[in-house]
């Protein structure tokens, strides 16, 4: 009699636990992100593998080394048929889409990016997905002369007019480890005896830390309802406030020079043809002066440029880091 309850018992719990299990890959979702192996996107992945979703990612490069290994398939994006997109994409609840282009540079220009964003929505919808997380930019409009801000506003209008659940997400700058903006500042302060500031350096930006936005967008990920937000950090700067922190933490002297802003494009294009690639463009130029890279929202992000720089001021800026052979190589 007690060895028939004993196995009774035994059996409750081996029952229990194949429910328990079952329900753990029922709540186990299948997330698709966009550039993996980049930059944001990379983040944005190890935090969705930390709390144990599936991820595939859909990037430009599926032969690129994959730093997840059998953790995260790697799909080609097939922009140019959207019947293999959906494919990929089938079984995926949450989709986070860090694609773009910085700027147009051969086939690869801000219009291609905004025609092959829409044909991922179109897919995505096709697909039964059920929320989108995309990474637009603070203060886009659809009149801008600046086609960056310009086509991350068509693309906030496609994604509000589609059957998908949304967080639009609009960061400024971003920087941490692979960083371009501020790793660069700092490798010119290194290696160069003056650095030259557009105009008076006075216009202001709002920097915020790439793992503080991964935090953001996964915790989007979650909301039921549908959201459109800035995502910045703490500090505003001026740039020469900005560049002049960069230079006190990395311990370099601080030689500023103020150039008219033509001049100053046509250095970068000179230290561009030094290092093999474009370090800054004329849009980029307009963008910033404008003071269109921040926000008149309460930041969300916690961690101040300063501290991250006492972190890393030992390895910021010690090699350049090229836009052109991280995405075109």
């Amino acid at each position: 009699m007690r060895r028939s309850n004993l196995l009774h018992r035994l059996g409750d719990c081996f029952a229990k636990n194949a429910r328990n299990d079952s329900i753990e890959k029922d709540l186990k979702m299948k997330i698709a992100v966009t550039g993996s192996f980049s930059y944001t996107g990379k983040y944005i992945t190890h935090r969705l593998l930390e709390r144990d979703d599936e991820v595939i990612t859909l990037t430009g490069h599926p032969d690129n080394p994959n730093p997840f290994g059998d953790q995260v398939l790697a799909y080609s994006f097939n922009f140019d048929n959207l019947e293999k997109l959906a494919e990929t994409l089938q079984g995926v609840e949450i989709l986070f889409n860090t694609y773009w282009v910085r700027f147009s540079h051969g086939e690869n220009t801000h219009e291609r990016a905004v025609k092959n964003t829409k044909t991922l929505i179109k897919a995505a919808e096709k697909a039964g997905v059920k929320r989108i997380v995309h990474t637009s930019i603070t203060n886009p409009t659809l009149d801008s002369d600046l086609p960056y801000f310009s086509g991350k506003a068509d693309l906030e209008k496609a994604i509000k007019a589609s059957s998908l659940g949304y967080a639009i997400l609009r960061p400024t700058v971003l920087f941490g480890d692979e960083d371009i903006l501020v790793n660069n500042i700092a490798w010119i302060l290194r290696n160069f005896p003056v650095f030259g500031l557009l105009g008076d350096g006075q216009y202001r930006l709002q920097p915020i830390f790439v793992e503080d936005y991964a935090d953001i967008a996964v915790e989007m990920s979650g909301r039921e309802e549908n959201i459109i937000t800035d995502a910045v950090g703490p500090d505003i700067f001026t740039f020469e406030e900005m560049v002049r922190l960069i230079a006190a933490e990395i311990g370099c002297p601080t030689r500023l020079m103020k150039m008219p802003p033509k001049l100053a494009l046509w250095a970068s294009q000179i230290i561009g043809k030094f290092v093999g690639d474009i370090v800054l463009t004329q849009d980029e130029v307009d963008g910033l002066m404008r003071g269109l890279l921040i926000s008149s929202n309460p930041p969300r992000a916690k961690t101040h440029l300063a501290d991250w720089l006492k972190e890393k001021k030992g390895s910021v800026g010690m090699k350049y880091a090229s836009e052109m052979k991280k995405h075109y190589r």
